[in-house]
């Protein structure tokens, strides 16, 4: 029992259609079908050059796509036909649509090439959602 590492498991890999807003702690294996910057802001002159940078990419496997907002650093690992893997991924809701974002309590990892095609009639960012309250009387 002395070789066994308690608090470290087996992560459970998600795929991308069972995505629901509002989840988090995925762990996903996608293609990146495109990636396109959105903004870029910052000083890179600075002395420390503090540059904030968004990107939207459309990723994807073999049941559906979804877009991914990647920043700062995930924006280079982020080559359109690059194989990723999200590591404690978040659904962000963003004017009603899902989005997938790995914040800081997360990693972008870049794979070998994943042998699947990515779904591409089935974008779950399409889909728009609408919160409602329910009263429980």
């Amino acid at each position: 029992m002395a070789d066994s590492k308690p608090g470290l498991r087996k992560p459970v890999f998600t795929k991308v259609d069972q995505l629901r807003p509002g989840t988090s702690g995925h762990t996903l294996t996608v293609k990146v079908v495109n990636a396109k910057m959105v903004m870029q802001k910052g000083r890179p002159d600075g002395p420390q050059s503090r540059q904030m940078r968004i990107a939207e990419c459309l990723v994807g496997d073999e049941t559906g796509m979804i877009i991914f907002t990647a920043r700062n650093d995930q924006v280079d690992l982020m080559k359109e036909g690059a194989t990723v893997i999200l590591r404690n991924a978040k659904i962000d809701m963003f004017k009603g649509s899902m989005r997938l974002a790995v914040d800081k309590w997360g990693r972008v990892e870049v794979t070998e090439p994943a042998s699947f095609t990515v779904k591409e009639d089935n974008n779950l960012s399409l889909i728009e959602y609408e919160l409602v309250n329910v009263v429980v009387e």
